[in-house]
């Protein structure tokens, strides 16, 4: 069953944190990094979109930072990442594995081939390459958070998105298992994030997106909740509160 992180339940966050972002150049894997890192923490961050990361890097508040051109679904880029992160002496407290594809809406025996196979390779393929990396470097450290970015979607069927759900449902499967798997130190859990005013939405859902908050207001609880995750939570479907609670943060 899904589950929401009370308040009560929060523990200090004011200790320095290394934390990885996938598609960390737009929206909440973006708006998630500059929280962060004006809380004081270092971000390591990637994405293929290098203009994007151009901005963000001047965008971030100290030079400690690190911004790769990576893409998760190649399992070499992720590789490259890894060793990268590794060569400047840092290995991730919290592993955020944002990044994320929606298919256009439509039935899933009209969706391409390709469309379908981008969905499921960035979204599930890519956070298993992460892990696949990542997890061994903080095995050694005997500690660290894993966050993969899921769903309601990926805990209901939902009509048109069919390759996304599935996609979502895979997230959430995979974090249970691998939950299972890890040693004393580390977890992963499945976030659902709510639903933010970003692009994805709006390809979904048009204008009906602007009754959302934007990522910068989600970010502000999100951050705070990612940070306070533990290894009680291991193998927990979470959910950031609702967004529309966000105002009074």
């Amino acid at each position: 069953m899904a589950s929401t992180l009370s308040e009560s339940s929060r523990i200090p966050t004011n200790p320095s944190r290394v934390v990885l972002i996938t598609g960390v150049s737009k929206g909440l894997g973006r708006a998630l990094a500059l929280e962060l890192a004006n809380r004081g923490h270092t971000i390591i961050g990637c994405s293929r979109d290098q203009p994007k990361l151009d901005s963000l890097r001047q965008q971030l508040s100290s030079n400690n930072h690190l911004l790769f051109n990576a893409n998760v679904r190649s399992n070499d880029s992720v590789e490259e990442l890894a060793r990268g992160v590794v060569q400047n002496k840092l290995v991730p407290d919290i592993i955020v594995n944002n990044a994320g594809v929606a298919n256009r809406i439509g039935n899933a025996w009209e969706v391409e081939v390709e469309e379908f196979d981008n969905v499921i390779d960035t979204n599930v393929k890519g956070i298993a390459n992460v892990l696949r990396h990542f997890i061994p470097l903080m095995i050694p450290n005997k500690h660290g958070i894993i966050i993969n970015m899921s769903s309601i979607a990926g805990r209901t069927g939902i009509a048109h998105i069919a390759p996304y759900c599935a996609s979502k449902w895979a997230v959430e499967g995979l974090s249970k298992s691998v939950a299972k798997e890890l040693p004393e130190g580390i977890a992963v859990v499945a976030l659902d994030p709510g639903t933010i005013n970003t692009d994805m939405l709006v390809s979904a859902a048009g204008s009906a997106a602007l009754k959302y908050l934007p990522p910068e207001r989600w970010a502000i609880k999100a951050a705070t909740m990612i940070l306070d995750i533990t290894t009680s939570d291991n193998g927990a479907s979470l959910t950031v509160k609702d967004p529309t609670e966000l105002a009074n943060p």
